[in-house]
């Protein structure tokens, strides 16, 4: 995460999350790799740098991004997995 380490009255402010999108098939790994710009809501509740959470940090990209993206973005990097590893090969006919 890259902060900033003063703004709006609060110390270790996150303002962009570098994330990973991953998949598996149980043998080959794939991932997507991207980074959002996380915007400070004076409205809510701040939470120290130090008490951060995973999930609530995966929360802030998933909003930021929105259903529709986060779905497109998992879709894609399980194609791209099939893809990489599923390349189509060419048999002889079994009868000759």
């Amino acid at each position: 995460m890259t902060s900033y380490p003063q703004a709006a009255g609060y110390e270790n402010v996150v303002v962009k999350v570098n994330w990973s999108c991953d998949c598996t098939d149980g043998t080959y790994n794939n991932a997507i790799v991207g980074n959002t710009e996380v915007i400070l809501d004076n409205s809510g509740t701040y939470t120290p740098y130090a008490d951060l959470t995973q999930s609530q940090v995966i929360g802030w990209v998933q909003s930021a991004l929105g259903t529709q993206e986060v779905a497109t973005t998992q879709n894609l990097a399980a194609e791209q997995l099939a893809a990489k590893f599923y390349i189509p090969t060419i048999l002889p006919n079994p009868w000759e």
